[in-house]
């Protein structure tokens, strides 16, 4: 790799605002909910989703009237076959290239996350992990663009239902924004091989939305790495970028619980699991995302359908974590004291 290309991925990866990425695609550039309809085989797909991600013909629909023949089916793990979810998350694949006029423009398989179950605690937990993504969009130009539609089901037999989801970017076009790319690793990898500042973000990121479901080193045996993340190839290290926020104490799922061998007792409650070596850079992002607080406040107090009770817990709960990160001396004993060796 030439001297030039070397300084571009630095300057990709390092960034001191997020504004040094390129701009995400016209699905991921706007903040405004899509209004969409999705028909299609979906009760069938809901029903059969723990034995089978198999896709089936399906119609996306904009608010324009515009039509686009897709393959739907369900996608996940925990969400699909934990047996706590009666409707999964979904993938969603253009079977032609949507127009350059369309929101859907250059896209082609994208996941959707949907709600879990029909209640309207399970409607606000999905505008909370939504925003936990616009969370760490504040935080990090090597992040997963997140839109959030209201989206109109519509069974074969004509029976349909509402509900908010969002749409997830896919990681090439994340990594490709940056200047990077996907990177193939093994199982594990070394924590030497981490890419200090970004991955300094996503520890501070997950210690905010209180988030012990993950892992920037290891993935699931024979499922490559890593838990709850991709990796993308920053030189010669790897620059960690996390999705899947379902498990954190801000959206606070019934069914989430602490991983055992921790000393937590609740998901609420936070515990830093971010490495030592990336002390100095965690400092440094602590204090990016302390001038940043209107903002990131800002996220649940702009977010469509977040009813008032769910904002007033959320902001409650991201005060706690600024009083955490108030100055360095709190961050070396709130979060520091417990780094990873």
């Amino acid at each position: 790799m030439t001297r030039l290309g070397c300084i571009a991925i630095l300057v990709a990866v390092a960034g001191a605002h997020p504004a040094a990425a390129q701009q995400p695609a016209t699905l991921f550039a706007a903040e405004a909910p899509l209004r969409i309809m999705i028909a299609g085989p979906v009760s069938r797909i809901a029903r059969n989703a723990a034995d089978s991600v198999a896709p089936h013909p399906a119609t996306l629909t904009e608010a324009s009237g515009a039509a686009h023949p897709i393959r739907l089916s369900a996608r996940g793990i925990s969400r699909r076959k934990g047996g706590f979810c009666d409707f999964p998350p979904l993938r969603v694949e253009f079977s032609a290239p949507p127009p350059a006029a369309s929101p859907f423009a250059g896209q082609h398989r994208l996941k959707l996350v949907t709600h879990c179950q029909a209640g309207e605690s399970y409607h606000q937990r999905v505008l909370l992990e939504y925003s936990a993504y616009r969370l760490f969009n504040l935080m990090s130009p090597l992040s997963f663009g997140a839109r959030l539609a209201l989206i109109d089901y519509r069974d074969d037999g004509g029976r349909g239902f509402s509900r908010y989801g969002f749409f997830i970017e896919d990681f090439d076009h994340s990594a490709k924004r940056n200047g990077l790319s996907r990177a193939a690793s093994g199982d594990r990898i070394a924590a030497s091989q981490l890419e200090p500042r970004q991955s300094a973000r996503v520890a501070l990121f997950q210690y905010m939305i209180g988030n012990l479901d993950w892992s920037m080193r290891a993935g699931p045996q024979g499922a490559g790495c890593c838990h709850n993340g991709r990796l993308a190839r920053a030189g010669a290290r790897f620059a960690p970028v996390p999705y899947d926020f379902d498990h954190s104490g801000l959206v606070d799922a019934p069914y989430a619980e602490p991983p055992e061998g921790l000393r937590v007792n609740s998901v609420r409650q936070r515990l830093y699991r971010g490495y030592c070596a990336h002390n100095a850079q965690l400092l440094a992002a602590a204090t990016e995302l302390r001038a940043r607080r209107g903002q990131a406040e800002a996220i649940f107090a702009n977010l469509p359908g977040l009813e008032s009770r769910t904002q007033r817990k959320a902001l409650a709960y991201l005060a706690d974590f600024f009083d955490d990160i108030a100055t360095d001396q709190s961050v070396r004993k709130k979060l520091l004291a417990d780094c990873l060796n």
